[in-house]
């Protein structure tokens, strides 16, 4: 069964927090969804920068200078994460809350709390899985 994934992402791709600021966020994202309005809430550290993909939105990744499409799986770090052209919002990350079976995109208000929180600047990605 398929299941929509709402994930939260430094805007740096090889940034992490410490556990204290990562429990402050995963408090904070808790909060917003009360019981019933989300599976549950996790947090995960990767040991090396991962592709967040917007699963079965993603249809593509692109160069944002040939236009040419680009296959997910290339090792792309030396070049930088952040320049790619993605049809649906994705990323790369060392570090993400996400939410499972969330049925909202974050505002900016909350955007904002949580880059405090963190103490680092985020981006959001919605996937379906």
């Amino acid at each position: 069964m398929s299941q929509d994934l709402l994930s939260v992402i430094p805007a740096n791709p090889r940034w992490q927090p410490d556990e204290k600021a990562a429990k402050r966020i995963h408090a904070l994202v808790t909060s917003w969804f009360p019981e019933g309005s989300a599976t549950y809430v996790e947090m995960t550290w990767y040991d090396t920068v991962t592709a967040i993909s917007s699963g079965q939105n993603l249809d593509r990744i692109g160069c944002p200078a040939c236009g040419e499409e680009i296959d997910l799986e290339e090792a792309h770090s030396d070049t930088g994460f952040t320049s790619l052209d993605f049809d649906d919002p994705c990323g790369f990350a060392r570090f993400r809350v996400a939410v499972w079976d969330a049925e909202r995109w974050f505002d900016d208000g909350e955007l904002g709390a949580l880059a405090d929180a963190l103490g680092h600047p985020v981006r959001q990605i919605r996937a379906y899985v």
